[in-house]
């Protein structure tokens, strides 16, 4: 082989591994943020001291607005907005 394409191979295999260790990374960031979302989300609740009746009512009322919330944030900027 020559030197070129060996270098070549040796930093193709560091990228591989940073790679590698930046989606591990990645994926323990999201598993952490849903995670503390889900806190956040538990504690609002029990917070605001709900039945899982008054919280389900809550949300179909909710759900009912939100379309046209995701319309307006599509119209925006052409994307979907989470």
């Amino acid at each position: 082989m020559g030197v070129k394409l060996e270098k070549i191979g040796t930093d193709l295999e560091k990228a591989r591994k940073k790679r590698a260790e930046w989606d591990a990374k990645v994926k323990d960031l999201e598993r952490r943020y849903r995670e503390e979302e889900n806190t956040e989300i538990h504690e609002m609740v029990h917070a605001a001291n709900l039945t899982p009746e008054q919280l389900a009512e809550l949300i179909r009322k909710s759900a009912a607005f939100m379309p046209q919330v995701m319309a307006e944030e599509v119209k925006e900027d052409g994307q979907y907005d989470e």
